[in-house]
């Protein structure tokens, strides 16, 4: 399309678009996140009071349409918070232009999957590096043309991020070679959906299952790549990064609940 007109930045205005977190996943330090899948700007800026390190607005599962995903991504960067998306390929350039810090995509089973996704979050670069993303500064992301231009271009090349979910057999053959991928940022566990496609339901802790996740933890470690694991429990945050796991997730709405069950079951 054509390029939008260039307009000057206004002093003291903060970019829309938190990259924080590339830097944070390459530090190797313990790091611990919340899938949301609750439609709601006041979950995030809760998780952003409680501490966690960042969010992960679930758009696979969850409830939210893009236009409560924009606004749960603003009480992000307002709570201080960084924010991805996990979404369906397709959905991708639209929640990069919302201004995500990155997203996380399901059922990655194959590194020339991972590098196609890749290229979809990145922009075009000249002689030939970056990626296959449309280029418009009338995003979020690019302060609605207020942040437009080059520095835009760079910033979001060098400091959003992929994460790779890995929840299939075929994923966990092949989770070596997909860490190794450049442009994968992280490799991401989904236990649940992996007991599943192994056969095993929803028995997340039967030993073949953790065998495949602790696989995948160390493949992804191996390759100098932040490895991230549903962990609800301090017991399984230690066993996970006995395999190399250096980040580990929660369910917000789960949380609420158990939350809600120990008020309504109190004294009962």
């Amino acid at each position: 399309m054509s390029a939008s007109p260039q307009l000057e930045e206004a002093p003291g205005a903060r970019r829309p678009l938190d990259t924080r977190l590339a830097a944070m996943l390459r530090s190797g330090r313990p790091l611990r996140a919340v899938f949301n899948g609750l439609a709601s700007p006041a979950i995030v800026e809760m998780c952003a009071y409680a501490g966690f390190d960042f969010t992960i607005i679930d758009n696979e599962h969850g409830g939210a349409d893009l236009g409560t995903t924009e606004h749960m991504l603003r009480a992000a960067r307002a709570a201080g918070i960084p924010a991805i998306v996990r979404c369906v390929e397709a959905d991708i350039a639209r929640v990069l232009d919302l201004g995500a810090s990155g997203v996380q995509v399901p059922m990655v089973e194959s590194a020339e999957q991972a590098a196609r996704l890749a290229r979809r979050m990145r922009y075009p670069m000249p002689g030939g590096a970056g990626g296959s993303r449309g280029s418009a500064f009338s995003t979020r992301a690019a302060g609605f043309g207020a942040f437009g231009g080059p520095d835009h271009t760079r910033l979001s090349n060098e400091g959003l991020v992929f994460v790779a979910m890995i929840e299939t057999p075929a994923g966990v053959a092949n989770a070596a070679a997909i860490a190794a991928v450049d442009g994968v940022d992280a490799v991401f566990v989904g236990p649940n959906d992996l007991a599943h496609t192994m056969g095993h339901e929803n028995r997340t802790g039967d030993p073949e299952v953790i065998e495949a996740i602790e696989r995948v933890l160390r493949a992804a470690s191996g390759a100098g790549k932040a490895a991230g694991v549903l962990a609800p429990t301090p017991a399984d945050e230690r066993r996970f990064a006995a395999s190399g796991a250096t980040w580990f997730a929660s369910v917000a709405s789960a949380i609420v609940t158990r939350a809600l069950q120990d008020v309504a079951r109190a004294g009962r």
